[in-house]
């Protein structure tokens, strides 16, 4: 985390200098005071070899030690007869470390397939019929391997009690001088310390416990870690739609255990029946740079989870929503036409028109349960809606929130079945899963949607777990969220084109294997589609945060023209939302379009790396900044905000991942004229900035332009 100190340069007149094109004065800038922690490597025991510095030849980029070691760990730990299997459980009593012994048979382990390398472990107990199945994957580009385990009733009679499921089960015998540092950040809590970063150093004797609240898996907690010890760190991800939990506990011997699962398991499975554990993925990474190990993890995301509608990249989005922002949520055929009529003749292009909740027949969003175009308000259905879309070059964004079941809805007289206390549609039902899934695939067909907008307002935990029996404890969940990502890869399979939005509350649901399949179009439900420059720091904080794990993400803000410009640099996202009331008269349309074509200008850069620039921070009298760098265009952009309460005029900020021989041309967006700094001085002495107004926000683009030794 960098940690600026005051410079005893005359800032004000280095920023000037600096605008024409001169060259920064030789001062010192601020120290950054890196979170990384030098000493010795890693134990054997985990995956480290020998110690070393890092140099630029893998400064940024996965390294060929890192993926080496990633490869030998898993091939350490997914062999048959493994003693070092990492997951672990109990069943009828014997803990899985006895069972298991000697007792697994490798079933297929194929040759690299593109950049993925399978490896798969069966254990079958044949006097009760359990079998046990690990899938795992390691990645040959990245210095990423993950598993998920399977048990399944192979037999005639109900098995004995399967309990205390770990995915993820792994002893370190830590024995090594330094600390271990555990890095974890804030799920969504609809509130501005959303996605806050978080440190915590795991003496010996610490224990740190993480779980959500009400079986969302990332409201409240976060299901991402970066763990950090000498010589390097791991980061961990438990991929799970539902309630999950996870441990670090340091022994008084030093020795420290990671376990995580789901957080309830103790049950019986029935002849044929299947329950699965989350999924985990571990990235290891060398040095003592915490940073570029985020910035490794957000690379293997874009390369190998970030779903590919069409087989194409995901692209990043402007999006534009009159629902619930104007019309109360009724809206109409009739409203839709006049507020995309309107925006067209302001010259305004988007890439999506959305259509949130109340499209459907009620008298308040919250009555869902009915899923059918509101025959009053859309007599044509919302097919007259997306026609109008499609032939003006955007495509059709439609909210649903299919899970929840309000009473007085179809659902809710037609298939009282098929809810859990009488509100929560149960996936783990087949028959409600299929009748979801061909209703929606219906509607996407018949009605031309594009992006299938899911949400869930509900905390489903007490509904699933009310549900089960002593002997059956955590089977609800477990099957209900297999039907959730099933009824999504169906629909993608149906629809290789289709985009799917993952929403609750915002941004409650970002597990990976939900983000393997949908992107957050509305990171959190703090004060969204909000232009009140109050909510702003907010805002700031959430991008700082999450742009450390997610890399595709969306939020919107309303027109407001007490410090607009502020308001919307605050939001700015790869999905990226502005809305106005177009009823009303005396709307700034060049503001508007100016500020969206800024945002085209920079959001490619937003799919690059990150890196903070200044500590967190919510408080009114700091800055906060950030930069994100494309590496394969040599350019980037960086994002200041002097807050409103701020006495600091100016600053400097050191930025990262630069080529130090090369020079950079640096514009400022709001004065246009270009100077020029060298990578070195922008990285060790640092980038002058001077924001005159409270609250203020500036956008620098810089790109490389003649390296000196060419």
């Amino acid at each position: 985390m960098a940690i600026l100190s005051t410079p005893s340069m005359n800032l004000r007149w280095a920023a000037k200098r600096w605008f024409r094109g001169g060259r920064m004065p030789s001062a010192t800038a601020g120290d950054w005071i890196g979170a990384g922690l030098s000493g010795t490597p890693w134990p054997l025991a985990l995956f480290l070899a020998a110690g070393g510095c890092l140099n630029l030849g893998f400064a940024f980029g996965p390294a060929a030690q890192e993926i080496d070691q990633a490869h030998r760990w898993s091939s350490e730990h997914f062999k048959p007869g493994s003693p070092a299997l990492p997951f672990s459980f109990v069943f009828g009593g014997r803990p899985s470390s006895e069972l298991l012994n000697g007792r697994s048979r490798a079933v297929e382990h194929p040759k690299p397939v593109g950049q993925l390398i399978g490896r798969q472990l069966t254990f079958a107990d044949p006097q009760t019929g359990l079998q046990v199945d690990c899938a795992a994957v390691e990645y040959t580009d990245y210095p990423v391997v993950e598993w998920t385990v399977h048990f399944r009733n192979t037999g005639a009679r109900p098995l004995p009690i399967l309990e205390n499921i770990d995915a993820l089960d792994l002893r370190i015998p830590f024995k090594a001088p330094g600390r271990i540092v555990l890095r974890s950040w804030r799920g969504d809590s609809n509130s501005p310390d959303s996605y806050q970063p978080l440190e915590q150093i795991l003496s010996p004797g610490a224990k740190q416990r993480f779980a959500p609240i009400g079986g969302r898996p990332a409201n409240g907690a976060f299901p991402y870690y970066n763990l950090q010890i000498p010589g390097g760190g791991l980061i961990l991800a438990v991929g799970w739609p539902g309630q999950w939990a996870a441990t670090f506990t340091r022994a008084d011997t030093g020795e420290l255990r990671i376990a995580a699962g789901q957080e309830l398991t103790h049950l019986s499975l029935k002849p044929g029946e299947q329950v699965r554990t989350p999924l985990i993925a571990c990235l290891f990474w060398r040095g003592t740079d915490a940073v570029r190990a985020q910035n490794l993890w957000r690379r293997w995301m874009l390369a190998h989870n970030l779903p590919r509608p069409g087989g194409k990249p995901l692209a990043p989005l402007l999006a534009f929503c009159s629902g619930g922002f104007f019309e109360g949520l009724k809206v109409s055929e009739t409203s839709e036409k006049r507020f995309i009529d309107v925006l067209g003749q302001q010259g305004v292009k988007l890439d999506y028109w959305w259509m949130d909740a109340g499209w459907y027949p009620c008298s308040a969003w919250p009555q869902v349960g009915t899923w059918e175009p509101d025959p009053q308000r859309f007599p044509n259905g919302l097919k007259a809606v997306s026609d109008y879309v499609h032939a003006r070059d955007m495509k059709l964004i439609v909210w649903f929130e299919p899970e929840r079941v309000e009473a007085g809805s179809w659902l809710s007289m037609r298939h009282p079945e098929w809810l859990l206390g009488g509100k929560l549609l149960n996936l783990g039902n087949p028959e409600a899963k299929q009748w979801l899934t061909e209703h929606v695939d219906h509607l996407i067909r018949e009605q031309g949607i594009d992006l299938y907008r899911q949400d869930f307002n509900m905390d489903p935990l007490e509904f699933w777990r009310r549900n089960d029996a002593p002997d059956r404890q955590g089977i609800t969940e477990n099957l209900h969220l297999q039907g959730y990502l099933a009824f999504w890869d169906e629909l993608r399979r149906r629809h290789p084109g289709l985009l799917i939005d993952s929403c609750a509350s915002g941004g409650r649901r970002n597990d990976l294997e939900t983000l393997r399949r949908a992107v957050p179009l509305l990171r959190s439900d703090y004060q969204s589609f909000q232009g009140d420059p109050a909510f702003a720091p907010g805002n700031q904080c959430h991008t700082y945060g999450l742009s450390s794990w997610i890399p595709y993400y969306g939020q919107g803000v309303y027109y407001n023209p007490d410090h607009y410009v502020y308001s919307v640099r605050s939001h700015f996202c790869p999905a990226f939302g502005m809305a106005v009331d177009v009823r009303k008269s005396g709307l700034d349309w060049p503001l508007y379009r100016r500020l969206a074509k800024e945002w085209r200008q920079v959001v490619d850069f937003m799919l690059g790396d990150f890196y903070p620039l200044t500590p967190y921070s919510l408080a009114e009298t700091n800055w906060m900044a950030w930069q994100f760098h494309a590496p394969d265009r040599h350019a980037g952009f960086v994002q200041a905000f002097r807050r409103s309460q701020s006495e600091q005029a100016t600053t400097v900020l050191r930025l990262h991942g630069l080529v130090p021989k090369a020079q950079y041309v640096i514009t400022d967006v709001d004065l246009g004229m270009p100077g020029k700094m060298s990578g070195k001085d922008l990285m060790q002495l640092g980038l002058p900035l001077e924001i005159k107004a409270r609250p203020g926000a500036a956008v620098i683009t810089y790109e490389e332009g003649v390296r000196s030794d060419r």
